[in-house]
């Protein structure tokens, strides 16, 4: 394979560039006794071609891959195949579920076309996609579907019936016949099939993998005998599966095996559902929130953002925190990797910040370092070390920054970040699966007043509200006009809201930030303002305009996110004294 460019093309494009290797693929897994074959196009959508830089055609490689495998089965069933889309659909994820839909239609057509005798929806784990992809099929053609979700839930959420709810909505959605692939092996299977044989009318496929995958040479790697495997998938038949397989790994030998297993066995009869629905559990405790939440909205706060040095010098940000701590900062701000510089992971002097100096943090995540996986189990462990407060952000490149051959992950942006945080506060990850406890974050978002186009700005700042989002920080503004933007915008999504303040240090500093940084907008009459002194004196100036315009922010906002130059916290202190000052506190 490797000789044919596989490490870079995904297998499906070997329809179009190597049909001969993959008939003879097809036909050896007939030899060895398999009832139906499915075609060669789980990848074959424009999302995950698209991923790894591929121009093929979808339809054409799902077209060709149904002509294959059809002219390989002769008198044997063939099942087109149709995969996720490969990254989380809107609002979790970024593709749009128009877009979806069109090629989940797009590749039934093809398949359908091509010959096949069924379509078979695999390793899907999101029922939100599995619906989209069965209803927009079932509305399209009356060809057999088959849906068969991956589950990567654990025990306690298998026993809580959740094979049994997910195979009666995918009945209802549309599909013919129900069940599991993927991830599993065939023990781990085996109670996933027994709860999905509840809905007593359900036909039901199983096809688990042989064991758990390990990493050797950059290719995964199955160690399950087939003997094993055959004697571990058969015992399916008694959980109440119709039809047995194999899903990654599972080589021709592994399906001689099951069908020889299987051989003198018929499927189990079924009675009426006697499991059903479970019994209503007891609400899910509840976590302490966060002071910052508790004063949101009803008095003016201070948020100050300090820089992390490089290394693991902690000194200077815990002095600051220290002293912004007594001039009555609310908030210590630390970013994630911003603009892709290397700094110590935030959740880390987080925490360190809260013990020592005993001020609560407001840690931002970004989206671009994790994937979803990752993303969830940092935000486990920082709610775990006691960080409620959290912004998030969808994050810059990583080839921007320090290192610019690291890869950008991006599963998710902000708006799906955020929904992960909401989903975290009901008490349950993205899967369904309980964490224990209900999370106490307070879900922060970005908001830039002065973007080139406002209304898409605040389309997504409305669908961060509607995902779970709690408060509002803006990037930096310079006067009124521009906070009151921000502030109409805010109302509109129904959110309180923090201004972002920045003292402007030189001309150099507003010339820059107005020019280089996206987003940000310096008025004409203060970077005038700048031309006209040297640079010692624009510091100072640049302290007073910033003091003077966040003395006004409690007319109009709910607190100032103030981002001193180079994290120098006397500038924040100078700008939280001046603001209480005109508050008169």
């Amino acid at each position: 394979l490797s000789q044919l460019g596989f490490e870079t093309a995904p297998y499906c494009a070997a329809n179009i560039t190597s049909p001969d290797l993959v008939s003879q693929v097809h036909r050896e897994y007939l030899d060895a006794g398999a009832d139906a074959i499915e075609t060669n196009t789980f990848w074959a959508n424009r999302f995950r071609l698209a991923a790894v830089g591929s121009d093929l055609d979808p339809y054409e490689i799902c077209l060709k891959g149904a002509h294959i495998a059809r002219a390989a089965a002769g008198d044997k069933f063939v099942l087109g195949a149709i995969g996720p889309c490969g990254k989380p659909l809107a609002p979790l994820g970024i593709i749009d579920l128009e877009d979806a839909k069109k090629d989940f239609l797009s590749q039934a057509k093809a398949l359908i076309e091509g010959g096949v005798d069924a379509i078979i929806l695999e390793t899907i784990s999101d029922m939100a996609e599995m619906e989209i992809a069965i209803r927009t099929i079932r509305q399209a053609t009356d060809i057999p579907l088959i849906a068969c979700k991956s589950f990567i839930e654990d025990g306690e959420t298998l026993a809580e019936g959740f094979p049994y709810r997910a195979a009666k909505q995918m009945l209802e959605w549309g599909a013919d016949c129900v069940g599991a692939n993927c991830v599993v092996g065939p023990q781990r299977m085996f109670e996933i099939v027994r709860w999905m044989a509840e809905v007593s009318d359900a036909k039901i496929v199983a096809m688990p993998t042989p064991g758990m995958p390990q990493l050797v040479r950059g290719a995964y790697v199955y160690d399950i005998k087939p003997e094993y495997f055959g004697k571990a998938a058969a015992r399916l038949v008694e959980a109440g599966a119709n039809m047995i397989g194999g899903c990654c790994g599972a080589l021709p030998t592994h399906i001689a095996s099951i069908n020889g297993e299987l051989r003198d066995r018929t499927p189990r009869k079924r009675k009426s559902a006697h499991i059903g629905e479970t019994a209503t559990k007891l609400p899910l405790p509840e976590s302490d929130p966060s002071e910052f939440s508790k004063k949101i909205g009803k008095e003016f706060v201070f948020s100050v953002e300090l820089d992390l040095p490089r290394g693991l010098d902690t000194s200077k940000v815990l002095n600051g925190a220290s002293e912004l701590k007594q001039a009555g900062c609310n908030l210590i701000d630390i970013s994630d990797g911003a603009r892709a510089r290397l700094r110590m992971t935030p959740s880390a002097i987080a925490t360190i910040i809260q013990r020592d100096v005993g001020i609560e943090v407001m840690m931002h995540v970004a989206c671009r370092d994790r994937n979803l996986l990752a993303i969830q189990a940092d935000l486990l462990g920082s709610h775990a070390l006691g960080i409620r407060n959290v912004l998030a952000v969808t994050g810059d490149p990583a080839n921007i920054g320090d290192f610019p051959s690291a890869t950008s992950v991006f599963d998710i942006d902000s708006i799906g970040l955020v929904r992960v945080l909401s989903r975290f506060n009901e008490g349950r990850d993205l899967a369904g699966n309980s964490v224990g406890r209900k999370c106490a974050f307070t879900i922060a978002i970005a908001l830039n007043p002065m973007a080139q186009n406002l209304d898409w700005e605040l389309d997504r700042l409305k669908r961060k509200a509607d995902a779970g989002a709690q408060v509002i920080f803006t990037q930096p503004v310079f006067e009124t006009p521009q906070a009151e933007i921000a502030c109409e915008m805010a109302r509109k999504a129904e959110l309180p809201i923090l201004i972002g303040v920045m003292p402007l240090r030189s001309k150099r500093h507003a010339e820059f930030m107005h020019n280089e940084v996206p987003g940000i907008e310096v008025p004409t009459w203060l970077r005038e303002k700048f031309n006209e002194v040297e640079d010692a004196p624009a510091a100072e100036m640049g302290i007073e305009i910033a003091c003077e315009f966040a003395s006004k922010l409690p007319l109009i906002a709910n607190g100032a996110y103030i981002m001193p130059p180079f994290g120098n916290h006397q500038v924040a202190v100078r700008v939280i004294e001046a603001t209480k000052a005109a508050l008169k506190i």
